[in-house]
């Protein structure tokens, strides 16, 4: 990744901040910024960064503490002084901010008959650093392909591996077509606001010029929708983690509709052992797997 460009999104980020705070984050050492994962506010604590190896202060000597009003200030500049436009993404703890920064929030939840509606007193606010990386796909492309048609992929890897990155990547690539494969019809549920981070129905990333998206929609309804709605050749969507999830996808392969999705696990060994996995086997709904070891390194193999 281009050492300017990590740097720039970091200091985008930072701009999200009351001013104050933009003058403590903007302290943080470039070679810092140009690594850093995100920025955390927690009420009563100081700010920190999330680096590689941990959280750390932007100075070391760093005690200024960040109060409520702070969070709650956040929050109204971020959502141009209209929370209200945003409870529904606030109910599932998050903002989605102009850039492609996404803002997750803890307060006090809003419980109404069993179902969280809102959030009150925010307590933190993580801004996470959404950084593209475009290409890191084409090494492993052709091995997804044949007879320039994609097979149904399973990403698996644990968290912070860049199971996202790569899925985001690879809507792009398959939705503007590469060497060894025509553009192709790419329909996304992204039901966390991960992918294609839309802003006012903007993509705030680059997901490619075929590509639809159905966003904060829940898999098991978004997937049969999206069939009915876009006629998709290929259905994405990030981390499976329900059985109904499973059943709306093997409807949508009988269909002729085939997969890209992301799944957690650290190794094959893992993933074995997941239930879900073993439907998933069972359904033949994947083909190919890709696992990311150390240093974001791609494995293909055939299922």
């Amino acid at each position: 990744m281009d050492k300017g460009y990590a740097i720039e999104r970091y200091k985008s980020a930072v701009s999200l901040l009351p001013l104050r705070w933009q003058r403590l984050a903007l302290q943080l050492s470039e070679e810092k910024q140009e690594i850093a994962e995100e920025i955390r506010l927690r009420a009563g604590q100081p700010l920190t960064v999330l680096l590689p190896c941990g959280e750390v202060c932007p100075t070391p000597e760093s005690d200024t503490i960040i109060m409520p009003h702070d969070l709650e200030q956040l929050c109204d500049t971020v959502t141009g002084y209209s929370r209200y436009a945003v409870t529904e993404s606030m109910s599932r703890g998050y903002i989605t901010a102009k850039g492609g920064f996404r803002l997750g929030v803890c307060g006090t939840a809003v419980v109404k008959q069993g179902i969280n509606t809102n959030m009150r007193d925010i307590s933190s606010v993580t801004i996470r650093i959404a950084r593209e990386m475009p290409g890191v796909s084409h090494s492993i492309m052709p091995q997804l392909l044949q007879d320039e048609e994609f097979h149904s992929t399973l990403i698996a890897a644990p968290p912070g591996a860049g199971k996202t990155t790569l899925l985001r990547d690879l809507i792009r690539c398959l939705s503007d077509g590469c060497a060894q494969c025509p553009p192709q019809r790419v329909a996304v549920v992204d039901e966390r606001s991960e992918i294609a981070i839309m802003y006012q129905g903007l993509p705030q990333v680059s997901i490619g010029t075929h590509t639809d998206v159905l966003d904060a929609c829940p898999k098991a309804i978004g997937i049969p929708l999206l069939i009915r709605s876009v006629n998709p050749q290929i259905i994405a969507v990030d981390e499976i983690t329900e059985t109904a999830d499973i059943r709306a996808m093997i409807a949508a392969a009988n269909c002729g509709v085939k997969f890209l999705a992301t799944i957690h696990a650290l190794d094959m060994q893992e993933l074995q052992q997941k239930p879900l996995y073993t439907e998933l086997m069972d359904a033949n709904v994947f083909s190919t797997l890709i696992t990311i070891g150390k240093d974001r390194q791609y494995q293909v193999e055939m299922l």
